[in-house]
């Protein structure tokens, strides 16, 4: 009976021993799904200079806002902060060299501290954007092209009550597509004579026109018969003419895109914003809205 007695006793050992090493990759399991929970959102791009022109094109309207991440990618709409403007950007997940998001996800950023941050990249290091569940925080890191030196900058995040606004599909009276370059000089120049600016689009071409105390200043562009590069042409497609007044200083704002794209396209039509858009490569675009300026035709 003792040797019974033993024996049991060691069997028990045994199976104890067998059941301790059968919890221990269970455990690690856990561990780790709930670690793949925790890493939620990861967005990497190889060409980091992209973000940071991203981020030129917002920080003069917006100070701050909410991106929204899902699986799809990343999208930013707001106010400018006079609410005269509405900013909007696309990312999609298929542009960046390696994407992430478990599930939706919005980001209150300070783009003002996010600029800051930015400038610590070079505009050859890889950036990759990380954000855990529930975190109250956003983590930057910047790789060096050879991987030699690595950075890593922590962000604290905001709390936003932001609502997208529901923009309609719109058939414009006129789309004009330029080279965005001669865009940002058309601005800059015409901003010399008045506060705001008259965009007029006819069969004959496009007009830019300000008026102001020193005189008035005309720019004419009409379509481009033949260029040797798509990006320089001047491309009118009109329904109907439209001539709408716009503020200079918004235009001029909205020109701090000029880096991300080699043309721009405008879209007018009577009483509606104008949509001024650019293409960022082949990740997503940039748009902006401007309500048109209403004459005051009892002060006239």
């Amino acid at each position: 009976m003792g040797f019974d007695n033993n024996e049991r006793h060691n069997r028990r050992r045994e199976n104890a021993s067998a059941s301790r090493c059968y919890q221990i990759p269970l455990l690690v399991l856990i561990f780790l799904q709930f670690y793949q929970s925790v890493n939620m959102f990861e967005a990497r791009l190889l060409q980091g200079s992209l973000l940071k022109k991203v981020m030129e094109a917002l920080k003069e309207l917006l100070n701050e806002a909410a991106w929204d991440c899902s699986d799809a990618g990343i999208q930013l709409q707001a106010m400018d902060n006079s609410h005269v403007s509405l900013v909007s950007l696309n990312l999609r997940a298929e542009g960046f060299d390696k994407y992430r998001c478990d599930r939706n996800l919005s980001m209150g950023m300070n783009l003002g501290s996010m600029s800051k941050i930015l400038k610590c990249a070079s505009n050859e290091d890889i950036i990759t954007i990380k954000a855990q569940d529930n975190a109250d925080t956003v983590t930057f890191v910047f790789e060096s092209p050879d991987q030699d030196k690595v950075s890593d900058y922590e962000m604290k995040l905001m709390n936003l009550d932001q609502e997208h606004l529901g923009i309609p599909e719109t058939d414009y009276a006129c789309t004009i597509r330029l080279p965005s370059s001669e865009f940002a000089r058309i601005c800059r120049d015409l901003s010399q004579f008045g506060e705001s600016m008259v965009i007029s689009c006819t069969k004959e071409g496009v007009r830019f026109s300000a008026t102001g105390d020193i005189g008035t200043g005309n720019i004419k562009l009409a379509q481009s018969a033949k260029v040797d590069k798509e990006e320089e042409a001047v491309v009118i497609e009109m329904q109907e003419p439209v001539s709408l007044t716009f503020a200079c200083r918004y235009l001029n704002s909205f020109t701090k895109a000029t880096s991300l794209s080699k043309s721009v396209q405008l879209s007018m039509s009577p009483e509606v914003p104008l949509v001024v858009e650019y293409k960022i490569e082949d990740i997503g675009h940039v748009r902006y809205y401007l309500a048109p300026k209403i004459e005051d035709e009892e002060a006239a």
